[in-house]
């Protein structure tokens, strides 16, 4: 065992795990309860990709007003309710490995659209929990989930094929 899946350390990434979901349950309630639009949001992006230093590239402006503004409608759907998925699925550990890609992936787009606010430290984190592995999940439904997964779809198709190259190793030593 590593030491940061050990037991004891691995209560410091759970409470981490815990503070990351709270921020994203935060994030994406808010959005649902206030009304969100992402609209005027991903304009102002578009805007950021001018100037001498703008802080947007022209790449991720392009992608804003080719995919993201004519699909504004699902972009709205989307964030509010990914936000609440990440961050149920990191506060009781369950799913816990695709929720912290699909928080850092979405950390990751409110900085290429030029937000910082907490994104760096949130995508720092969930960069750090996915490093650590086991350790992120031990202390949550994931403990229990991922053995379950593991032996239910991935060894009973390995004892089949061992049990047929088995008696193919019988019929060929005959």
């Amino acid at each position: 065992m590593k030491w940061w899946e050990n037991d004891k350390v691995s209560v410091a990434w759970t409470v981490i795990r815990i503070w990351l979901g709270i921020q994203w349950i935060n994030a994406g309630w808010h959005k649902l309860a206030d009304g969100f639009d992402a609209g005027g949001f991903i304009q102002g992006a578009i805007a950021k990709a001018t100037g001498d230093n703008p802080a947007v590239q022209g790449w991720y402006a392009a992608f804003l007003e080719g995919f993201a503004l004519p699909n504004v409608k699902l972009i709205n759907i989307l964030i509010p309710f990914g936000e609440l998925l990440v961050g149920l699925g990191l506060i009781v550990g369950i799913a816990t490995v695709p929720a912290l890609i699909a928080g850092a992936f979405m950390n990751l787009n409110f900085l290429l659209a030029g937000t910082v606010s907490t994104n760096p430290i949130l995508f720092t984190l969930a960069i750090i929990l996915l490093f650590v592995g086991k350790g992120a999940y031990i202390w949550g439904g994931d403990r229990f989930l991922v053995p379950y997964v593991k032996e239910q779809f991935f060894h009973k198709g390995k004892d089949h094929r061992d049990a047929g190259h088995d008696d193919h190793k019988k019929a060929v030593m005959y």
